[in-house]
């Protein structure tokens, strides 16, 4: 049994109209100014017309002194000849949603509770959308992908379907009893993987060079769970295998030698680009201004677009220098998540080959599993501190080349990804080592009035505190909940109710859902990064709905902040 991805390639080719709407963000900056621009706006725009008509209609726009098209004018051109981002995306409403499903949140008895979780999952016709006709027609004409299906997107500025997102979104949608709309997200993450050999980023040309935390299985999994549809999973199967072969072979995988002389494979994030990434170029371009070697710089550009497939874009995680952004290295990282993803993975594919009555794949899966777990245990925990931690490899290293494990390697500072093995069940059916997790993360600074804490380093990266992010709360939560130990289920519920609590308070003086919290304070929006706080939003739904359904809220809790 093999899952061997396709031979790795350095950098994917540039498509025509992305190397066009660069130029126009460029122009556009030079233009309105820095103040309030989203290079994400331009890359988005879809053409009128065809690519040369546009072009050419561009070259023939007038100058001023210093270089720049005067704003009218490029204001005049880019209404003529653009359609504005999400014009190429229709509205539509979900055939499985209804106001009040059947047996919606049977645990939340609390009146007030009850009524906001109904307006969050009312959040999901806002949220619905579908390719329009002429992203089909014209592909050529458009940076969205024709998918399949009608999918849910987070929100805001993030007009398309994002990969682990989906994940979220997908619990959400399980407790909202919308088995179809969840379905239809995996069927269009199926299609992006079938197509391009990984799962994008997001459903964008753009993003065909990387990919995002591998939650496909998971999401799978959940819908089996719930809908027990076993074509779903004999169609998922697959293209599962090829998402474990692009994960775990080629500029992916590192391997490492213990003290013991025992090799693990493990696998790192690694983008196919080493350019400013489309959507944020000319913010990518400032950020790299002051390096001046082209290898270095090259370098740089690949390590953006790896840490934006890492879903922790940015944080002094991935930095040598907390203060420098051009010092991410995190090709240079083997990730204590990512492998706990991809152990997930494998038991998640050995599980739903058994469904499916394919005993050799799940007796194979079942052992590289072991492999994997064994391997994390080996390179990741340290027993001393009861966390898992990142581990550095040298500088472009070769996948070819074993590296020899050392301690001081591991990066020890508080990341609240040090305790997301916890939510794979080899880890989490572990007592003892659970109580020791347990123990760590209450001492660990992470733990704050409103969540946890991405990390300790208030760097203005928005992957750093004071920042708590939906996806991260619900990933330790669940960990510890489903584990053996009263401590950690003890704990999983204190933490839950704060989260609640500040998403409730946030929406009831905002009226919206945030993509992220400040965890200092409850009820307060999360910040850092380059652009405002985006509302909307997919995961943050989907993870007080599966919170809610999980846990409830009893009549007599409180739930404003304490």
């Amino acid at each position: 049994m093999t899952t061997s991805a396709p031979s790795p390639w350095p950098v994917d080719e540039t498509a025509p109209l992305i190397t066009f709407l660069e130029l126009l963000q460029d122009a556009a900056l030079a233009t309105f100014g820095s103040k309030d621009f989203d290079p994400k706006f331009y890359i988005d725009l879809s053409l009128r017309f065809s690519l040369p008509v546009v072009e050419k209609a561009f070259n023939s726009l007038p100058k001023s002194r210093n270089g720049t098209v005067p704003p009218a004018d490029l204001e005049g051109f880019i209404a003529k000849y653009f359609r504005s981002p999400g014009e190429d995306l229709v509205v539509v409403h979900p055939p499985d949603y209804v106001p009040e499903p059947e047996g919606f949140l049977p645990k939340v008895k609390h009146p007030g509770v009850r009524a906001w979780a109904l307006e969050i999952h009312a959040l999901w016709k806002n949220l619905s959308r579908g390719v329009s006709s002429s992203v089909r027609d014209q592909p050529e004409l458009h940076t969205l992908l024709p998918l399949p299906e009608q999918f849910v997107i987070p929100g805001s500025r993030f007009r398309e379907v994002y990969y682990w997102d989906s994940y979220w979104v997908i619990r959400g949608l399980l407790a909202s009893k919308m088995y179809e709309t969840a379905k239809g997200i995996v069927t269009n993450l199926i299609y992006l993987l079938d197509t391009y050999g990984h799962v994008l980023n997001g459903a964008r040309v753009y993003y065909t060079n990387r990919s995002e935390p591998p939650l496909l299985s998971a999401m799978v999994r959940a819908i089996y769970s719930r809908t027990h549809d076993i074509n779903l999973v004999k169609k998922a199967i697959p293209v599962l295998l090829k998402e474990h072969g692009f994960w775990t072979s080629g500029v992916h995988q590192i391997v490492v030698r213990d003290a013991h002389a025992e090799s693990h494979c493990l696998s790192r994030y690694y983008a196919m680009w080493d350019k400013p990434r489309p959507e944020s170029s000319t913010i990518d371009k400032e950020s790299a201004s002051n390096i001046s070697n082209g290898a270095e710089k090259r370098q740089f550009y690949r390590e953006v677009a790896s840490t934006a497939e890492s879903g922790w874009d940015f944080s002094t995680r991935w930095m040598r220098n907390p203060k420098d952004i051009t010092t991410l290295k995190t090709t240079s990282i083997l990730p204590v998540d990512l492998n706990a993803y991809i152990l997930g993975m494998e038991l998640d594919i050995s599980f739903l080959a058994k469904v499916a009555g394919n005993h050799s794949v799940t007796k194979h899966f079942l052992e590289v599993s072991k492999a994997r777990e064994k391997a994390i245990r080996a390179i990741f925990w340290n027993e001393t501190k009861g966390q898992w931690f990142d581990y550095w490899i040298n500088d472009h290293s070769s996948c070819k080349e074993a590296q020899l494990f050392e301690d001081g390697k591991q990066n020890q500072a508080a990341f609240a990804s040090n305790f997301i093995p916890l939510w794979i069940e080899p880890f989490s059916s572990d007592k003892k080592l659970t109580d020791k997790v347990v123990s760590s993360l209450r001492t660990s600074g992470l733990l704050l009035h409103a969540g946890i804490a991405t990390s300790l380093t208030n760097s203005g990266q928005q992957w750093d505190f004071p920042n708590g992010w939906a996806p991260v709360q619900h990933m330790i939560v669940e960990g510890l909940a489903s584990s053996g130990s009263s401590d950690a289920k003890s704990l999983a519920e204190e933490i839950m109710i704060r989260w609640i609590r500040t998403n409730y308070a946030a929406y009831k003086k905002m009226g919206v859902m945030y993509e992220k919290y400040d965890v200092e304070k409850c009820g307060a929006y999360g910040g850092g990064g380059k652009f405002v706080a985006q509302t909307g939003f997919g995961w943050s739904n989907g993870v007080v709905l599966a919170f809610l359904e999980e846990f409830g809220w009893p009549q007599d809790r409180e739930i404003w902040c304490q």
